[in-house]
């Protein structure tokens, strides 16, 4: 089947799910507010420019997977759906993903933020295949620690070819759909690359490329 992949921060959201966790943390006084919200800002600002330390600020966020159980973090993501990701989920975004559905294209989100909070995300948005940083639990719980290769720039290459080799799909012919600089290699990638609301350093590399450019704000 062809392969319609999605960015989900910023692209099919209207704002990055990740740095939405911690202010909901820090709203909800989960965390330590005045540190956790300036450690917060200061990963979503080195993202942004593209210089982020994608193991660090995973071990950041998951450090407070670590130390609660998986009851109370089940009862903190619905709350944190309903009160900030059901206002981030662009109808835009679920028509643009209803259009490749009635081609008959197999839908695949691809994000650096942990599958923890993505996955729900996911499933709300209909789309099952998920490729995400992968938070590390062993007895049941969260280490605190990643999993595998982090889900973040060239590293979502090395994702996806593993999950093609295990599921037998191919990249031929595949549409790629991304706001963030950080994408521009798995842009350049894939047949079809498409930039969504783009930051100015992908605006520029689209435009000079040819790429197309979408709005789904």
């Amino acid at each position: 089947m062809t392969l319609a992949i999605f960015d989900l921060d910023n692209t099919l959201l209207a704002g990055d799910s990740d740095h939405a966790w911690g202010e909901f943390l820090v709203r909800r006084g989960l965390v330590d507010g005045d540190h956790y919200r300036a450690q917060n800002d200061r990963f979503y600002a080195d993202y942004c420019r593209g210089q982020l330390d994608i193991v660090a600020y995973s071990e950041f966020v998951f450090a407070v997977l670590a130390r609660e159980t998986p009851e109370t973090l089940a009862a903190w993501h619905r709350d944190f759906m309903a009160e900030q990701v059901a206002g981030m989920i662009l109808p835009k975004g679920r028509e643009l993903l209803q259009a490749h559905r009635e081609q008959g294209h197999r839908l695949l989100i691809i994000t650096a933020t942990n599958t923890f909070i993505t996955r729900p995300i996911a499933a709300e948005l209909g789309v099952t295949d998920l490729i995400a940083t992968e938070p590390e639990i062993r007895d049941g719980g969260y280490t605190g620690k990643v999993s595998g290769t982090p889900c973040y720039q060239h590293g979502k290459i090395t994702r996806l070819q593993q999950w093609l080799a295990a599921t037998g799909e191919s990249v031929e012919g595949a549409w790629f759909y991304s706001d963030s600089r950080n994408d521009i290699p798995l842009l350049e990638y894939v047949a079809h690359p498409v930039a969504v609301d783009p930051d100015e350093a992908l605006r520029a590399h689209a435009a000079g490329n040819g790429w197309g450019i979408l709005s789904l704000r």
